[in-house]
């Protein structure tokens, strides 16, 4: 009997342990983020060829950068310490370090830290309870500006606008400091001037000359990009710019390569497949196409997925007198082709096209697609204004998604005449299908994944690709090419148009994930294939 005991104890014990695992297990599925969902990656370039004096001039850059970082926090939630110091679990506030926050950026800003409600569609650049009606009624000219804060006044109630320069005035005055001290040790002429006159655009705010004078210099091997630059954290009117900061060091022998391609721009701006009136735009045709290895990354290009190209100045007055640089960010390309890319396609993309998945045609689909954001339109045809303010928060969305579909007509086109020929089209198209896999699943909170989840559904109805029995993807090139078409026309004819309600009706329509393609996505997952990257970075990792 008392042997019956002992093994009924044991048993129990069996069973107590199990329900514990399972329990854990549980526990372990329900957690609302997960680490592995990037991947780390060392940010560093070879500095071996810079002088002393830019050395030294790097490391007042890096200063000036992490202050653009920590604005960029407030911007999005709160001060950085201040949200962190309640994290325990490293983890965890690894994950929100990424995310700048508590709301999972690439996962339709699911919120991952209890105690906190959805995040404000307008982040912290507008007070949280405003609403829109209240936002129209308020008469102030710069209350759109891309560089002004609204706030409520204290005592009064009532909406304010409040110029960036003023709102973080300790940080912009110490972070125009460095960039003024950095200048003095500047080699390059020009970069000297352009850290010179950033200095001041981010203490009254007016970054035109700033623009110019960094579209002016052609000969720096190191490139910083600083202050208030994109919109899509404004998710309720796109309205203001965020603040961030990259540091890069040119790769001159691949510049050099791609820099035979500009001169195609204003003639390809003329052959875009849409009417006449959509693209008598004239761009700059000072268009710099460029590579370059980034060695720092802070704020808003730094949160969750990674930018991998640039096309700036986004001013449009800008765009239209001087041109634009395209920036493509080869050493973090490198790697999400590498850690992102090559898995889903060896999963999603049907064996025999996966030959076609090219580290070459991947570069050359981004860069092309930066070229793209400096053409079409930038200004309504009706007199509305700025296509970006006339689509308000819908615009990001729907600019991503023409810059991306003109890329490909870009590529196309230059390959039929002549021009490009470092890659066979079928590797860009095929490429690019995999490319929707890697974006889409950023979410419907990212443009990047809103402008997707419209293309993959425009190519599914149009016959771009098919789907087989084992659940990998195929494309029909011609079917693709002339789908591609359609759509930048489309995209273009909105743009042109200023049409609100076509852009946020599209978006309502076709902005979602199907129950198929999130079945394919979810094997995906299912692989721990990463859906982004994070960094070590920083001036030791490069040896400062």
């Amino acid at each position: 009997m008392k042997k019956i005991n002992v093994i009924l104890s044991i048993l129990a014990l069996i069973v107590v342990l199990a329900s514990c695992d399972s329990s854990n297990n549980k526990v372990k599925e329900e957690k609302p983020y997960e680490m592995k969902k990037y991947a780390k990656v060392k940010l560093t370039a070879d500095i071996t060829h810079l002088s002393d004096n830019q050395k030294e001039m790097l490391k007042l850059l890096f200063e000036a950068a992490t202050i653009m970082d920590d604005i960029f926090w407030i911007e999005n939630v709160d001060e950085k310490e201040a949200f962190l110091m309640g994290i325990d679990d490293p983890n965890l506030k690894s994950y929100a370090e990424i995310n700048y926050g508590p709301w999972d950026e690439l996962n339709n800003l699911e919120i991952f830290i209890p105690g906190y409600g959805a995040k404000p569609a307008g982040a912290q650049f507008y007070p949280e309870d405003m609403t829109i009606e209240e936002f129209e009624k308020y008469n102030d000219p710069n209350k759109s500006s891309l560089y002004t804060l609204i706030r409520r006044n204290t005592e009064t109630a009532k909406l304010e606008t409040v110029w960036y320069h003023d709102g973080f005035k300790e940080r912009t005055d110490k972070a125009a400091a460095l960039l003024a001290k950095a200048s003095e040790l500047a080699e390059d002429a020009g970069f000297k001037k352009y850290l010179n006159l950033r200095s001041q655009a981010l203490l009254t705010d007016e970054y035109f000359n700033s623009d110019i004078a960094w579209l002016d210099m052609k000969d720096n091997l190191i490139d910083m990009v600083v202050g208030p630059i994109e919109n899509y954290t404004d998710g309720l009117f796109g309205y203001k710019a965020a603040h961030e900061a990259y540091i890069l060091i040119k790769d001159v022998e691949w510049s050099n390569k791609l820099s035979q391609y500009a001169k195609y721009l204003p003639e390809l701006q003329t052959e875009l497949p849409v009417d006449i009136k959509y693209k008598s735009e004239v761009p700059g045709s000072d268009a710099q196409l460029n590579a370059y290895d980034v060695i720092y990354y802070a704020g808003d290009c730094n949160m969750a997925g990674k930018t991998i190209a640039i096309n700036l100045p986004n001013d449009e007055k800008v765009q239209l007198e001087k041109g634009t640089r395209k920036l493509q960010l080869k050493n973090t390309m490198k790697a999400k082709f590498d850690k992102i890319l090559v898995p889903i396609s060896k999963e999603l993309i049907a064996p025999d096209q996966r030959k076609h998945i090219t580290f070459d045609a991947f570069f050359s689909n981004t860069m092309f697609h930066e070229v793209a954001h400096g053409m079409g339109i930038k200004n309504t045809i009706n007199g509305g204004g700025p296509v970006r303010k006339a689509l308000k928060e819908k615009y990001s969305a729907i600019e991503e998604g023409k810059a991306d579909i003109l890329g490909l007509f870009l590529v196309t086109r230059l390959n039929e005449m002549g021009v490009f020929t470092e890659t066979d089209l079928m590797d860009n198209y095929v490429t690019f299908m995999a490319g929707i896999f890697r974006s889409v699943r950023f979410g419907a909170s990212s443009a990047h994944g809103m402008a997707n989840m419209l293309r993959f559904k425009f190519f599914l109805e149009k016959g771009a690709f098919t789907r087989d029995d084992n659940g990998t993807y195929s494309i029909n090139f011609e079917k693709m090419k002339l789908a591609s078409n359609e759509l930048t026309e489309k995209i273009l004819v909105i743009q042109g148009d200023g049409n609100y309600e076509a852009a946020k009706a599209w978006i309502e329509s076709d902005g979602k994930i199907s129950t198929q393609l999130q079945q394919d996505l979810d094997r995906v997952n299912a692989l721990g294939i990463p859906s982004d990257i994070y960094f070590e970075q920083g001036p030791s990792v490069v040896g400062l």
